[in-house]
């Protein structure tokens, strides 16, 4: 008979120590009850709502400069313009972008519920924006020699999800 995966009140109030490899192999028993960073009561994921007139904007090819003076809290619009500057070896224009992107995501971060700290999912496409934004200035970053805000930007980007940094180039 399979063994259930949901775990009993007293599991969970008395759980027994980890067997060897559980955390470290990330079994499925552990992994059902944390956080990817092992709380217990860590915050729920936050999914930004997204800014359906930008993206459809950006989208229709619309010019990214016009739509982040359209929809300037849009990290999406700024994401797209720091890419770019990137993409034509303008490092600084490009952390000018990236951060104000990554700060009007913050604030949108924190109408939501966001603490400065816990997960915003990637698969989640309207927090895209957002984190593409952090990867941006990360990448400017290691370009102009801040090194100490390369790594704050690779935390944060492991804070939100382990997952973020392979999916935006900086695995």
């Amino acid at each position: 008979m399979p063994q259930s995966s949901l775990m009993t009140t007293a599991e969970l109030i008395h759980p027994q120590s980890p067997k060897p490899g559980d955390i470290a192999e990330g079994s499925a028993r552990h992994n059902k009850r944390m956080t990817h960073m092992g709380d217990l009561l860590g915050p729920d994921p936050v999914r930004l709502p997204g800014d359906t007139e930008a993206e459809a904007e950006l989208a229709a090819g619309e010019n990214p400069a016009i739509v982040a003076a359209a929809h300037p809290s849009a990290s999406v619009a700024w994401a797209e313009l720091a890419e770019q500057a990137l993409a034509d070896d303008k490092a600084v224009t490009a952390y000018a972008y990236a951060r104000t992107g990554y700060h009007r995501g913050l604030d949108q971060l924190r109408r939501n519920g966001w603490k400065g700290f816990g997960p915003v999912p990637y698969a989640h496409e309207p927090n895209r924006g957002f984190l593409r934004c952090v990867a941006a200035l990360a990448h400017a970053a290691d370009t102009i020699g801040e090194t100490d805000e390369f790594q704050r930007c690779l935390d944060l980007l492991d804070d939100c999800d382990r997952t973020a940094r392979g999916e935006l180039g900086l695995a």
